[in-house]
């Protein structure tokens, strides 16, 4: 994984792995015990999945802007490289970017 000079997307990235990982114990733990459907303990798990994977969208959508900005393509063909603004993109940043 890259290292971010931005410190918020670093910790949308750090909080993207600690949602779905809370995400993942959440939807383990329903399976595993077994819940039933009409307990309101239920209620309350969907309800904090639902939020748990809206934030998990929240946060991937700013990483992808974030990396739409500043990554340069990884494709080399011709197609892929004419449809890409190099205004935005220099060697300097690229290189501050590997380190």
């Amino acid at each position: 994984m890259p290292v971010d000079s931005d410190s918020a997307i670093a910790w949308h990235r750090a909080q993207l792995r600690k949602l779905r990982e809370t995400l993942k114990d959440f939807e383990s733990n329903r399976f595993a015990l077994g819940q039933q459907a009409q307990s309101p303990a239920t209620g309350q798990t969907q309800k904090a999945i639902a939020e748990l994977q809206q934030k998990i969208r929240q946060s991937q959508h700013i990483v992808a802007a974030y990396e739409r900005q500043t990554r340069r393509p990884l494709a080399t063909d011709q197609r892929s490289l004419a449809s890409v603004s190099w205004s935005s993109w220099n060697a300097q940043a690229a290189h501050a970017r590997t380190r």
